[in-house]
């Protein structure tokens, strides 16, 4: 693998992982209002 791949390839990995931290943060707050929800309506 050429530097330049390599370079790309961690690009795309670094890309990739942001993408599921935010997909996975948004689904954690998601549950929390639920959750809140809930508890609050009784």
């Amino acid at each position: 693998m050429t530097p330049e791949e390599e370079a790309l390839f961690l690009k795309r990995r670094r890309g990739r992982n942001i993408a599921i931290m935010l997909v996975l943060v948004a689904l954690a707050v998601i549950f929390y209002f639920v959750g809140m929800a809930r508890i609050l309506r009784g």
